[in-house]
């Protein structure tokens, strides 16, 4: 084993902290996720769909704790019919009902 082997765990150039998963959907070439995606998914108890992403509070890259963790949604775009901002509303709603928001934001999710 390489003396430099750190159990599967590197930092991206962009100072993220990032998990050897070669079976996980996110994995690429490398084979390696963002360690933020893991602890979200682990957290939501599913994989994170293409449209979520995970914003940390503090700024702070590879600070992944629970606590400092965001999940992110990107809305509709603008100039869609009201009916389907509606569909997209509940469809939104069924998501992320029982989600707990970890964070202390006060327009986060119930």
């Amino acid at each position: 084993m390489n003396g430099r082997w750190k159990g599967g765990r590197t930092r991206h150039k962009a100072g993220y902290l990032m998990i050897w998963a070669p079976d996980h959907p996110r994995a690429g070439k490398s084979q390696y996720v963002f360690e933020h995606i893991i602890v979200m998914e682990q957290l939501l108890g599913r994989y994170m769909l293409p449209e979520e992403s995970v914003h940390h509070r503090n700024g702070v890259k590879d600070d992944n704790r629970p606590e400092n963790l965001e999940l992110w949604t990107r809305p509709q775009p603008a100039g869609i019919r009201a009916s389907d901002a509606v569909a997209w509303a509940h469809e939104i709603l069924a998501r992320y009902a029982g989600y707990r928001d970890t964070s202390n934001n006060a327009h986060g999710l119930p």
